[in-house]
């Protein structure tokens, strides 16, 4: 199959370094403390946050920060007939300690110690990029749940298909057996720090620096438009509760 045309468009229209349609909406549940969907592509994930509220297990109690608590999920109608995952296997508890190695870095755990807060993740439709898109909206449920945070993390993918570095891949692009990289990372722009990389195989160093550059160039642009869902989030409930003008 050929994933990029002579004329230089992929599958699905795009060029090599163009990301999928993105979209985040905050405050989504009533029940939980903070909550978040965000979208790539078709890709669309739902996070909820609860706490910091008291360490359910006092075994697990830290005196000194919160400890985060993950589950990542997807919904038995998340991939049609393509596959279907339950909560319990192998896949979706590498991907929840995933996140939460991201987040921990992330959250400032040290200004609420003795607490847990909990994170619950789910795939409510899957198209390539799943756990990027997990973490992009696990970060905005905990903003909308007033989470002290160390920064703005945000995450994107990128492959390496008919010798063309891709960001963003779909599922059709990321069943393609090339190459697939996913980077988080903290996007201040005067201390950017990379807090997630995963790849599935090897790449020469020169590519491999491509696949990374265009991934981080990728988590700029996804940080945007979380920034700017943020900001309304904010403006709306500063309108509403008459701080600010509508």
């Amino acid at each position: 199959m050929e994933f990029v045309s002579p004329e230089g468009l992929r599958l699905d229209g795009r060029r090599p370094k163009e990301l999928r349609r993105l979209a985040a909406q905050l405050d989504v549940l009533a029940s939980a403390d903070g909550s978040a969907i965000f979208e790539m592509g078709n890709t669309k994930v739902l996070a909820s946050v609860f706490g910091p509220h008291e360490v359910m297990k006092r075994g697990e109690r830290d005196d000194d920060k919160a400890i985060l608590k993950c589950e990542y999920s997807m919904a038995a109608f998340s991939t049609g007939e393509r596959r279907r995952r339950g909560k319990s296997d192998r896949r979706s508890a590498e991907i929840s300690l995933i996140i939460r190695g991201t987040l921990e870095q992330t959250v400032m755990t040290e200004l609420m110690p003795r607490s847990q807060i909990d994170i619950y993740v789910q795939v409510l439709q899957a198209d390539g990029g799943t756990r990027c898109c997990a973490i992009n909206a696990a970060l905005l449920a905990l903003a909308d749940a007033g989470v002290p945070l160390r920064d703005m993390v945000a995450a994107c993918a990128a492959g390496y298909l008919d010798g063309e570095p891709l960001l963003d891949l779909n599922y059709m692009e990321d069943s393609g057996g090339g190459p697939d990289l996913s980077l988080a990372m903290h996007t201040n722009a005067d201390h950017e720090k990379i807090v997630l990389m995963q790849m599935d195989s090897r790449l020469q160093a020169d590519v491999f620096e491509r696949v990374v550059e265009l991934a981080q160039e990728g988590c700029r642009a996804v940080a945007g438009v979380m920034q700017a869902a943020l900001l309304e989030h904010t403006q709306r409930l500063a309108t509403a509760r008459g701080i600010a003008r509508s």
